[in-house]
């Protein structure tokens, strides 16, 4: 991954949840498009070669990108997983698994009785303890 900066760490924390349900959705459809088969008299037809108009190509071309994709959604779930150790304080780690699990900063502010202003401090902490180490 390039330079980790704190914004694109934040980023990373807030779209966490999401990238992980692209993620599984993107692989069942890779699946379920990877048991497709062709039978019969189907099986034996010419096969259009890939030009612009090929509706084959063209779905191939997006897939090859949704794969592309996938691959980027890992590398960034993975380097906050491989930061998630540096994260001390019962307060810190809870706001953090539960950002983690999509919830807002609204929520957790609610549920732990606390403003707003207060969950955005806590996780701009998170940030900087995770970039600990790394910026020296």
């Amino acid at each position: 991954m390039k330079l980790l900066t704190q914004d694109k760490l934040d980023a990373m924390i807030t779209d966490y949840h999401w990238m992980v349900n692209a993620i599984k959705e993107m692989r069942a459809e890779m699946v379920v498009g990877a048991k497709t088969a062709q039978y019969g008299i189907e099986a034996t037809l010419p096969k259009a070669i890939g030009g612009v108009g090929d509706p084959i190509m063209q779905e191939a071309i997006r897939r090859s990108k949704n794969i592309k994709r996938v691959a980027e959604y890992e590398k960034k779930l993975l380097e906050v997983q491989r930061l998630l150790d540096r994260v001390s304080g019962d307060r810190e780690v809870q706001v953090l698994n539960w950002m983690l699990d999509g919830k807002s900063q609204r929520w957790i502010g609610q549920h732990m009785a606390l403003s707003a202003t207060s969950i955005k401090r806590i996780k701009d902490n998170i940030v900087k303890q995770m970039m600990r180490d790394l910026c020296s």
